[in-house]
C-alpha cells in the first residue's frame, strides 16, 4: 500500500507561495512592474502621485501614466510629464520590451541616459525635452527601427549630432521611419552630416539654438 506523505506546514506554505508566484510570473505583468518600480526608486522628487499610486496592492496597468495593451497586459506607454519630477533614468527602463510611447518632458530628470533604452525595439515615439540630461548626445538614438519621434531639445547634451541618424549602413537602422526630430537649444557642436538627407520620411527637423558649423 502506498504511503501517504504529509509535508510540514512551513513547507507547504513555502511550495503553495512559489506556485502562486509562477502563476503571476505567466502574465508577464511583474516583470514590467519591477522595472517602473525601479525607475520610482531613482526619483529623488515626486510632488505627485507616484509615491503612493506605484504600489504593488494594484496592478501596474492601473499605475498613473501608464498604459497596457490589451492583448498581452503589457506596458506599452508611459506618460510621466509635466509631473515636476527630479531623478535619473535607470537601466531597468530598458527592459520594458513591449513600450512603444516614453514622454517625460517637463520634469527634471538629469545625468546620463543608459545604453539599455536600445532593447525598446518597439519604441515609436521618444519626448524627453526640458530636463537637465547631458553629456554626449548618443550615437545609439540611430538604433530604434520603429522610431518616428525624437525630442531632446531644451537640455545639456553636447557633441555632434550622430550621422547614424540616416546611417543606411546600420543594420538596425530607422531611416524609413523617423519623421520628427527636435534636437533644439542644447550645446550640440561641429557640421550636420550629409547623412542626415537619407531620412526619406523626415517632415521636421529643428537644430536650433545649438553652436553648430
Amino acid at each position: 500500500m502506498a504511503k501517504t506523505i504529509f509535508l510540514p506546514f512551513p513547507m507547504f506554505a513555502l511550495l503553495v507561495i512559489f506556485g502562486a508566484i509562477l502563476s503571476v510570473n505567466s502574465l508577464n505583468i511583474p516583470a514590467d512592474q519591477l522595472n517602473l518600480l525601479a525607475l520610482k526608486s531613482y526619483i529623488s522628487h515626486d510632488p505627485h502621485l507616484l509615491v503612493t499610486n506605484w504600489s504593488t496592492s494594484t496592478s501596474v496597468c492601473n499605475w498613473i501614466g501608464v498604459t497596457c495593451g490589451s492583448r498581452h497586459h503589457r506596458v506599452i506607454a508611459l506618460n510621466l510629464s509635466n509631473m515636476d519630477l527630479t531623478g535619473i533614468i535607470p537601466s531597468q527602463l530598458g527592459n520594458l520590451s513591449f513600450l512603444a510611447w516614453l514622454d517625460i518632458h517637463n520634469n527634471n530628470f538629469h545625468g546620463s541616459l543608459p545604453i539599455e533604452l536600445t532593447n525598446l525595439h518597439r519604441l515609436k515615439y521618444l519626448n524627453f525635452n526640458n530636463n537637465s540630461f547631458n553629456g554626449e548626445l548618443p550615437s545609439w538614438f540611430g538604433y530604434f527601427p520603429k522610431l518616428q519621434s525624437l525630442s531632446l531639445s531644451d537640455n545639456y547634451f553636447n557633441g555632434v549630432v550622430p550621422s547614424i541618424l540616416g546611417d543606411i549602413s546600420s543594420t538596425r537602422r530607422n531611416v524609413a521611419s523617423l519623421k520628427d526630430i527636435d534636437l533644439s537649444m542644447n550645446n550640440l557642436t561641429g557640421e550636420i552630416s550629409s547623412s542626415i538627407g537619407n531620412l526619406t520620411s523626415l517632415l521636421y527637423i529643428d537644430l536650433s539654438y545649438n553652436n553648430l558649423s
